[in-house]
């Protein structure tokens, strides 16, 4: 019988490439948190001022605070929205993964490109986030690595990325999943959108108006505030988008089971609680410009509340005893 001290630490460290996925997600996660607690404070990062020429005392001198209110709100939305994302690869890394079905390795890999992807969006307005880069830059070999490990764990047949457009389980999406994977496909088209705005016009008229500026005044206050308003923007943009992506994936692939419903719970609450959430901390509470968020976190509560009943029969359906017993 092998000891398990024969294996090589490499072996012992990178399992199936499951650790290695966990230490992602989880990486995220405290990502978030922290995204969070700096938006809480109000305050920016060394860089971020560094580059502002700027602090974020001095920013709120402008137009009463809104200025540095706006970007809270968006620091504040994409911390919620790395939580979730880190959520759900945790569970994915635990659950499917683990059990060797390819559907969640192809989810890992299609939202990492656009997760780790849109840092790139940040560059179209000149502003380089060092915070960001050095973070992105240690976390992206760790997926990478776990990525190709675990895609040689997986069976070698079912690898394709064909894969993610089969259901595994036999029966049709119940009322519940439907919502959820509309609520999916909401977080996509949002995300992209605000992504798209970032990398060009930064703002939508309903920003502008809550800000009481516009553009040329906002350059006049600092040539480099607007492209550091644009880096958050993509950042949640991205974060919104890859959340969709995950969401979606688990709900269409993935099998109907407890642990599954509580990671969507967790994540969105954790998404949709910070991206409502803060707009009512900071003031900014126009109908037109939140009217999309309740409308998403409505079909997710619908969703995820159905999909909850529906967890309930069939757990009382397995137990009922059959015909012939």
């Amino acid at each position: 019988m092998e000891s398990l001290q024969d294996n090589s630490l490499g072996t012992a460290l990178l399992g199936d490439g499951t650790p290695l996925l966990l230490f992602t997600g989880l990486s995220l996660v405290l990502s978030g948190v922290f995204a969070l607690f700096l938006a809480s404070t109000g305050e920016f990062l060394p860089q971020d001022s560094l580059y502002l020429q700027m602090t974020a005392r001095a920013l709120c001198g402008y137009y009463e605070g809104r200025i540095l209110d706006f970007m809270v709100h968006d620091r504040a939305a994409f911390g919620g929205s790395i939580i979730a994302v880190g959520s759900i690869y945790m569970w994915l890394a635990y659950y499917p993964l683990r059990e060797g079905e390819a559907w969640a390795w192809w989810v890992f890999l299609v939202s990492g490109i656009l997760g780790f992807g849109s840092f790139l969006a940040y560059l179209g307005y000149g502003y380089l986030d060092r915070w960001h880069a050095v973070a992105t830059t240690a976390l992206l070999p760790v997926f990478i690595v776990g990525l190709v490990v675990a895609f040689r764990s997986l069976p070698r047949s079912g690898r394709s990325i064909r894969c993610l457009f089969r259901r595994q389980e036999s029966r049709l999406p119940g009322r519940g999943e439907i919502l959820l994977l509309l609520t999916s496909a909401g977080m996509i088209g949002a995300g992209l959108t605000i992504l798209f705005v970032g990398m060009t016009s930064v703002f939508v008229p309903q920003d502008l108006e809550f800000i009481g500026a516009t553009k040329e005044e906002l350059n006049a206050v600092s040539p480099n505030l607007i492209p550091l308003i644009a880096h958050d923007r993509a950042g949640f943009g991205g974060g919104l988008a890859t959340t969709g992506i995950v969401v979606g994936a688990s709900i269409w692939c993935g099998k109907a089971s407890l642990s599954r419903w509580q990671v969507l719970f967790i994540a969105g609450f954790a998404g949709f609680g910070c991206a409502i959430g803060v707009h009512y901390v900071i003031g900014y509470t126009d109908f037109i410009h939140l009217a999309p968020a309740w409308i998403g976190f409505a079909f997710f509560m619908m969703g995820i509340v159905l999909h909850r009943c529906e967890l309930q029969g069939n757990a009382r359906a397995d137990r009922m005893p059959g015909p012939g017993d």
